[in-house]
Parts: C-alpha cells; structure tokens; sequence
C-alpha cells in the first residue's frame, strides 16, 4: 500500500517506521572508588568466601554444607534434615520473603546493589575485564580496534579468565550436592557422572552468559524484582536520590567562578554518575526501576563534589519526603518506623522465633509404625493374641544410639521377642516387633494402642507412637 492510497495514515511512510524493540547498547561502566564502592567489595569477598569455602569445611568426620538427595539428608554443620523436616524449608522460604519486604520497605534494593549474585559475579567478571583490557577508555577502543595480536592476547586471557571463574562456580555449586572431595577426585580421573557433568556446565555456562555479556539486561528485563518494587516503596523509603533542587539548572563550569551569579546549580554536568552505573541510567531524571541501588553514582558524585569545593550529597541515600522538606538525617531515621515496618518486623520477627524454637526442640529420633499387612491378628501359644508390627527407626542425631521399645495401652499386653535396637549416627533400621495380649484384653476389633521408643542417655530420642491393636 503507498503513501497516497486510501486508508493509509497521513503523514506516515515506509521510511518512518520504528524498530520494535530498542537497541541494545553495550554499557563501558567506569570503575570508581569510594565508600560504598568498598561495601560491595566487602559483601563479594564475604559471599564468595561463604559460598566456595563451606563445601570444603569438615564437619563430624564429613562435609559441613551438603545436601545429600541420594540419602535424602541435608547436613548444615551440626544439624541434619530430612524429607520429613521440608516444613522448616517451607518457613526459611517465607522468612526469606518477609525480609525481603522489610529490607525493600527501608532501604530499597540493598540487596540488588550489594548481595544479589548477579550484581557480585557481574562485579568480578567486570574486575577481570579491566585486568586484560584497561579501564572504560581503554576497554572502548580496544573494542573499536580491528583485530591484532595485543587486542587477540587481551581478549582471550579475559574470556579464559571468566570461563576458568565460571566453571569453578558450577563446579562448587554441585560440590554442595555431591561430596566436594568425592566430586574433585571424580574430575581429576575422568570418572564424573552425567548429572554431576551437565550441572557444572549448566550453571557454569549461566554464570559466564548472565555476568560477562547479559549483566544489566537480566536486571532490566528478566529479574522480575525490578518489575514489582515500585508496589514496595513508598515517600520514606531509602533510595538513591538527585537533589534536583540543589543541583539544577546544571553545566560545566570553572572551580574559579561564582557559579550562583551564573545562576546555576551545584551539578556541573560531569557525567560520570552516568558513566559509573552499570545499568547505564541516568540518576540525575529521578528514581528508575533500572536502579539497582548499588550506589557507584554517589561515590563518583562525591569525589567531583570533593574536588569543586562543594558540599557532598548532591546524589545520596534519602527518601522522596526528606528531599522535599530538606529532613536530616534524625528526621530520615525518625520515619522509617511507620506501619508497614513494624507489621513486617513483628511477622519476620514472629516467624523468625518460632522458626529457631523448631530447629532447638527438633527430637532426634523419629519412628514410623507400620502394621505387617499379611494378617491383621493370629492365635499364638497361651491363647495370647498376637500383632506383628515393622518399626522405621531413624536416628536423626550424629551420634550411636540404643534404644528401648516399650508398648502400653491394654492390660497384659507386651513385646515379644526384640525389645532394643541399635541405630547408627544419621541412620534408620527397620525392625519387626511381635506385639502380644491376651484375648479379653480388650474389645474386639481395633484398639489403641502406643509403641514407646526412648535413648536412656538423650532425653530428646523419645517417640510415643499411636498404633491399632487387633483382637479377633
């Protein structure tokens, strides 16, 4: 259809059409120092040492962190979970959501700035770039040179660099599943399992992708966080703020000249925290869902500021209602307990103490009761009536244990036959026990009945088990 047929839009032609989608722009973030420049690197270092050391910790004679699917057990240092224990992951989850609130309701995105593991891994690769290839000046015309042996050099130690980090980082994550020392010696002879080997590509291959080429793309566009904080934030919440009041109407300028007769703010239209921000957003047009709240913008503002003359804070940690009335600090403070906060405090708070209270009472023995389905009741010698019942006794402490079976409930009733049972540190034994009572015991049919399983040495290993005895 032309221009001048009928039905097509005025004043639009072929040659107007706009792209669907933007055009991706690769982003050169400069480094830069400061204090919140070292927070981060404080919150790598600690994660990074938590996350590749503590499969490598021993603990009781086995590894500290490991979550063993095969046994079905989950050892985190001296505690051991198990399948019947996926209630305490259910309320870890929901205290990690309710945190998450609480934190994002005070301080905005503190985790994405500092201890997301994209934001950290993209900091180390990003380290590693400016090893082999410079800083953001240098990085960009290397970028823009045509290929030689320098540029091939540079290029390939970095991608090896991050190719070496990210298969560490897929290698220890199966570390936590299968024992490390087991899994380093499998590599080293070529004996590695499917599985262990596809996990270690998987999430290495994902590392490499996510921090050394997507970065801010996954913060912009598939980390649904960015997309629902702004139903998370309110006028006092902490965020990386511009005093546009203070700041504008911007432009360069020499240290030298009275800047206010001019007529102009204290921004002098550097750029810099534009060049700092590794999702490449100008903080200057107010508060973006791209901001990742890592702070890189306020250092670098900080030290032009520094060097003007001027008084720090033109970007800063504030809240949209202290930048408007010019709060203090003591004022920021003074409003952050406000509704919202204290109903999320006092839920995490809440959960947080019923949560340990579980992992302190946890018993650490547990016995499942199941009946012998071949018959449900048989005469023995005596006239005795007699039940046979199969016993899971799971010791869930790290320590040997024996323990008695005991069983009450109808007059004359007893064990016959096994009455202990000695079960290994983190182990189950079955056991068949042969429950007896005598015919007039009770009433015909089904009655109640418990099985007493009890450590003489660990007032916690003690069960008290409702079973169903049968008398014909």
């Amino acid at each position: 259809m032309s221009a001048e047929s009928p039905g097509y839009p005025p004043n639009i032609s072929e040659s107007a059409e706009e792209p669907l989608y933007e055009i991706q722009k690769k982003i050169y973030a400069r480094s830069v120092s400061g204090r919140f420049a070292t927070w981060r690197w404080v919150l790598v270092w600690l994660t990074q040492l938590v996350y590749y050391g503590f499969c490598w910790l021993p603990w009781n004679g086995r590894q500290a962190v490991l979550f063993d699917l095969v046994e079905r057990k989950f050892y985190i240092f001296g505690l051991i979970l198990w399948p019947q224990d996926v209630f305490f992951l259910a309320v870890l989850l929901i205290i990690c959501a309710y945190a998450m609130f609480l934190f994002t309701a005070v301080g905005g995105r503190l985790w994405c700035g500092y201890a997301c593991p994209q934001t950290v891994y993209t900091e180390l690769f990003m380290w590693i770039e400016q090893v082999f290839e410079g800083d953001r000046n240098a990085r960009m015309r290397l970028d823009q040179a045509p290929m030689n042996a320098e540029k091939f050099i540079r290029k390939t130690g970095k991608y090896s660099s991050w190719i070496l980090l990210s298969a560490w980082t897929g290698f220890t994550l199966v570390g936590y599943f299968t024992p490390v020392k087991t899994l380093w010696g499998s590599f080293w002879s070529f004996n590695l399992g499917p599985w262990e080997s596809f996990w270690i590509f998987f999430y290495g291959g994902f590392t490499y992708l996510l921090a050394g080429h997507l970065r801010e793309q996954v913060c912009k566009y598939m980390c649904p966080y960015a997309r629902f904080q702004g139903v998370m934030f309110d006028p006092d919440t902490l965020v990386i703020t511009y005093d546009e009041e203070r700041g504008e109407p911007r432009g360069p300028r020499s240290k030298k000249i009275d800047y206010r007769q001019q007529g102009l703010g204290d921004c002098v239209d550097c750029g810099l925290c534009v060049a700092v921000c590794p999702t490449g957003i100008d903080i200057r047009q107010g508060l973006q869902y791209e901001c990742i709240g890592c702070a890189a913008c306020i250092d670098a503002c900080d030290q032009v500021m520094d060097k003007m003359g001027y008084p720090m804070g033109l970007i800063r940690y504030s809240t949209e209602h202290a930048v408007e009335q010019h709060w203090g600090w003591k004022d920021i403070l003074g409003h952050i307990i406000r509704p919202r906060v204290v109903i999320y405090s006092a839920v995490l708070a809440a959960i947080c103490i019923a949560f340990a209270w579980g992992l302190a009472t946890k018993p650490s023995l547990r016995v499942d009761v199941i009946r012998d389905r071949a018959t449900l009741s048989r005469e023995v010698e005596d006239g005795l009536i007699e039940n046979v019942y199969r016993l899971q006794v799971m010791n869930v402490s790290e320590q040997p244990q024996t323990f008695h079976i005991e069983v009450e409930g109808l007059p004359g009733i007893h064990l016959e036959g096994i009455r202990t049972v000695a079960v290994g540190p983190a182990s189950v034994v079955p056991v068949t026990i042969q429950i007896r009572a005598p015919l007039d015991s009770g009433k015909r049919g089904a009655n109640r009945i418990h099985i007493n399983v009890a450590s003489p040495t660990d007032d916690k290993a003690r069960v008290h088990e409702k079973a169903t005895f049968f008398l014909p």
